[in-house]
């Protein structure tokens, strides 16, 4: 069974509610009809709901009008969500009058919404910038208790009698998001790709924070900052399979990891790559789709208390499909912690 038909079964077993804040988009109808249609999901749409449903029927979409739609005009539903809103933005000097009108914003309102307890996940971004995604993430939802930033991480998929990582399944983090985190930042990207590994990919994570070195063969600051990452990640999550500095070769492969890294529980085992910048994650994970032939699953926002994914405003109605299911099993993992 394929990682996809791993992540779509335990999606139905434990089904969640998922937001589309772009509910009149056609792809993300597209994908929310053939989620309806196979049980993976209860999904809510954002949007006037003739409009919704108008263009559900011009799309040839037969279960749209299963899905549950809010409104974000209805002055019952601002009623509902502006005093959240109001309360955790107060102290920055927010009116109640700012309050509903950025209630009434379909971005904020979903996320409103998983705050209240009405939700449990959101995808967006097929028609906004991924700016404004994680603007009302971080302003609502927030991050995870000891995590302070967003990162994202991609399952790499290899073939299943790959020697590398678990089952063919490797996590690289962060591929997405921070260009050039701190020591502290680093260490918590470590610990919320763990938490992608066990939610995404099924696996018990085994952590490597990368650079250049490994343990020591290099001095530099660049290698400064990740032996400082991992003391903080191993502070952090004292039970967590972690350790760094590692380069690539002596994370994965298990003749040049004892070479290298011979008391090293981590080395030539691991199957969680974290990247010392986003330059390096970015150009690592770009590569090995391209020259490996390896699907690419992601990026997977994390670190949030709740999730809320991003999608590219190029994407098909199989990514957003994709992405929901993904959502899905993170909002399972994050209640199952």
């Amino acid at each position: 069974m394929g990682l996809f038909e791993k992540l779509t079964a335990k999606a139905k077993s434990n089904c969640q509610r998922i937001v589309l804040p772009e509910g009149t988009e056609p792809r993300t109808l597209t994908a929310a009809d053939r989620i309806i249609a196979e049980g993976i999901a209860e999904i809510i749409l954002i949007g006037a709901k003739k409009e919704i449903l108008a263009k559900a029927e011009e799309l040839n979409l037969a279960n749209i009008g299963k899905a549950t739609i809010i409104d974000p005009a209805d002055e019952a539903v601002i009623d509902k969500y502006a005093p959240l809103f109001y309360e955790l933005r107060k102290s920055k000097g927010i009116t109640m009058e700012q309050a509903r009108a950025t209630a009434a914003n379909p971005l904020y309102l979903g996320c409103l919404m998983i705050k209240s307890g009405d939700a449990d996940g959101q995808v967006a971004g097929a028609l906004n910038t991924t700016g404004n995604v994680l603007r009302a993430a971080f302003q609502v939802i927030k991050t995870m208790p000891g995590i302070n930033v967003v990162s994202g991480a991609f399952v790499m998929v290899l073939p299943e009698d790959s020697p590398y990582g678990t089952n063919g399944l490797l996590i690289f983090a962060d591929c997405a998001v921070i260009p050039d985190p701190t020591a502290p930042e680093l260490a918590q990207i470590a610990v919320s790709a763990a938490q992608t590994a066990r939610d995404i990919a099924g696996m018990e994570p085994k952590v490597a924070i990368l650079s250049f070195s490994t343990k020591g063969s290099a001095k530099h600051e660049k290698v400064d900052k990740v032996i400082e990452a991992t003391k903080i990640a191993q502070e952090m999550a004292p039970e967590l399979a972690l350790d760094g500095e590692l380069q690539a070769d002596a994370a994965l492969v298990p003749s040049v990891g004892s070479s290298k890294a011979p008391n090293s529980a981590i080395a030539g085992h691991a199957n969680v790559l974290v990247f010392p910048n986003l330059e390096v994650g970015n150009i690592a994970y770009k590569l090995v789709q391209r020259l490996g032939g390896v699907e690419a699953v992601g990026p997977v926002l994390q670190g949030l208390a709740a999730p809320v994914n991003d999608l590219s405003r190029g994407c098909y109605p199989e990514d957003i499909y994709k992405t929901i299911i993904i959502t899905c099993n993170q909002a399972i993992g994050l209640k199952n912690k």
